[in-house]
Parts: structure tokens; sequence; C-alpha cells
């Protein structure tokens, strides 16, 4: 439910596919930022689907931001069929590096595994089942391999539906979706127990015309947040976006263009 809304800051992001073996370079400029003094600091992301020519591994991802940080993410499914392996680094400490990988080579069953690459007991393993309208899973670490977090979502139609339980079974989340319409869509999720008792949202989203939509949702403090959607023309979209909370009075806009 927090797609497309951009209700604090002023961003521009613009990607451009290169000729140089499909690379695709992503910039993403935050305007006139409250904390700091420079005015456009930006973040640049590369993509490079065919790096020097190689086709066993994609870079999917090397990012720098405006501290000079940098990330690197670089994915291969060429190791074996039904196999995709990732692995992310910062490129400054081999302690950050991580190594995934997800299998879905037996039918409707997907795992998947992630760990650090200098300490493989440090990790999380995902499996999923579909088992006709419903998808089962599971979530765990090495310290929860005995009350790993559970879930279900059936889907039917203009329905869907998930339930998920966290936090050693001591908190459930439920979330439900409805597609009204063609332009007209209804979701809502709510927590019982757990850190997060209590805490709701509530959301819609309105297809007004072709290229131009909206969306609103309340959460449990009353927060109102709404976006605006306005695809002006192929790969230039501009999203804006407000929010406001009654009992502290706080508010903010926001601003986003997007040129691809």
């Amino acid at each position: 439910m927090k797609d497309d809304y951009q209700t604090s800051g002023y961003q521009l992001k613009a990607k451009q596919k290169t000729s140089f073996d499909g690379a695709i370079i992503t910039t993403a400029v935050d305007l006139f930022p409250e904390k700091d003094s420079c005015m456009t600091p930006g973040k640049l992301t590369w993509k490079f689907p065919k790096p020097l020519g190689c086709t066993f591994f994609s870079i999917d991802k090397l990012e720098m931001d405006k501290k000079g940080g940098l990330k690197l993410e670089a994915i291969s499914d060429k190791v074996y069929d039904g196999l995709k392996v990732k692995c992310t680094s910062d490129l400054a400490n081999i302690e950050k590096v991580t190594v995934g990988a997800t299998y879905t080579g037996l039918k409707d069953t997907q795992v998947i595994v992630d760990t650090k690459a200098t300490n493989p007991q440090d990790f999380t393993c995902e499996v999923t089942r579909t088992q006709g309208l419903a998808t089962f899973g599971m979530k765990c670490t090495a310290a929860t391999l005995t009350t790993p977090d559970v879930g279900v979502r059936v889907a039917s139609g203009p329905m869907f539906a998930a339930l998920t339980g966290k936090e050693k079974f001591a908190a459930w989340n439920v979330a439900c979706h409805y597609k009204a319409s063609k332009d007209l869509r209804c979701a809502a999720q709510y927590t019982h127990g757990g850190k997060q008792n209590g805490n709701f949202a509530v959301g819609v989203a309105y297809q007004l015309k072709q290229g131009l939509s909206m969306k609103a949702k309340v959460t449990q403090d009353m927060n109102v947040s709404t976006s605006v959607k306005n695809t002006i023309s192929k790969g230039f979209t501009v999203i804006g976006g407000a929010s406001y909370t009654p009992s502290s009075g706080k508010q903010s806009v926001g601003l986003q263009l997007s040129i691809e």
C-alpha cells in the first residue's frame, strides 16, 4: 500500500538505456533537502545486462549515493536450471557480502536462501508452495527454526486475502484487496498482537482516465496520505502527494518526476 506515494520531498528520476551492452543508468536526484546545504544531492544507479559482453551473469545494480557509498548486485540464472544466484556487496567491507539463491525447479514451489558469505550460519530461508487458490509460506533464520514466520494467501477473481504470523506466533497480520471495478481498487490491513498491535491501514485507488490515477490511505494514527500519478507520455511520469496527521498537525507534500 506504499506504492506511488511521494508525500515528502521532491525527487527527479531519469532512466536511460545506453549502447554499451544494453547498460541502463538511473539518476535519482533529491531536490531542496531540508538538512543538507547541497541543493541537488543525486544517486546514480547503473544496470549492466551483459557486462563486457558476458552473458553468464548480469550486474542488476551498481549504485553510488551522494556520500560516495557504493552498492553492487550481481545476478546469474545460468548456474543450474531453475536456480538464480544473487550476490550483493558495498565494495568496501567483505563482512557485508551476501549470497542468495532462488530455486523454482520444483512444481508450484519456490525456495529462497540468503546468507552472509563470511558467516553462512547467519541466514534466512523462505519456502512457498501453491495449492489451488492458496499459497502457503514460511520464513526462518537460525534462531527461529522452530518458530518460523508463517503465512497463507488466497486469490480468487477480484478478491485477495493474506494472513501472516510473526514474532514467534505472537503477532498476526491480515490483509485484503478487492477490485471493485476496472477503475476502483480497495485494500486494508490490520495487525493483532506483537510490537505493532492495533496498527491498520485502509486505502483506495481509482483510475480517473488512461494514464491518470489517484490513491488515498488512512493509518491507525489517522494520518491521511493522498497521491496522484499522471503518465504524461510514454516514459514521462509525474507523482504528486500530500500527507496530514490531525493529532499532531504534521503535514508534508512531495513531488516526483520520472523519465525513462
